[in-house]
């Protein structure tokens, strides 16, 4: 009769690590569903935050674009005027104009040649 009791014993015990088994398996399944949803979660809000910050790129590039459109008419208008104003001055007094060019290039051979000494 003894050996009866054993084998209940042991298949009791089977039953139980079954049963285990099945618990681990359906916990298992659980917390991995769980962490697909959780990296579903973070990929979109990556996503998210990622078109976020393109968006803010793309707003601050047009922004220094438009400033550095407005620099360059800026600096084109001063140019021209100066252009104008040179050409100007050039024709009210031809030879004083042709002598200081002369002189500044005068300065400036002097300066290049002393320089290779």
């Amino acid at each position: 009769m003894a050996r009866p009791a054993s084998s209940s014993a042991r298949q009791d015990v089977k039953n139980d690590l079954k049963a285990l088994k099945e618990d681990l398996k359906a916990v298992s399944r659980e917390e991995a569903e769980r962490l697909r949803e959780l990296a579903a979660k973070a990929d979109e809000t990556v996503r998210e935050r990622s078109a976020e910050m393109k968006s803010r790129a793309q707003r601050l590039y047009d922004q220094g674009l438009e400033s550095g459109r407005e620099y360059y008419d800026d600096a084109s208008e001063r140019f021209d005027e100066y252009q104008r104003y040179l050409v100007e001055r050039v024709q009210e007094k031809p030879l004083a104009s042709t002598g200081i060019a002369l002189g500044v290039g005068v300065i400036i051979g002097l300066l290049l040649a002393g320089s290779r000494r």
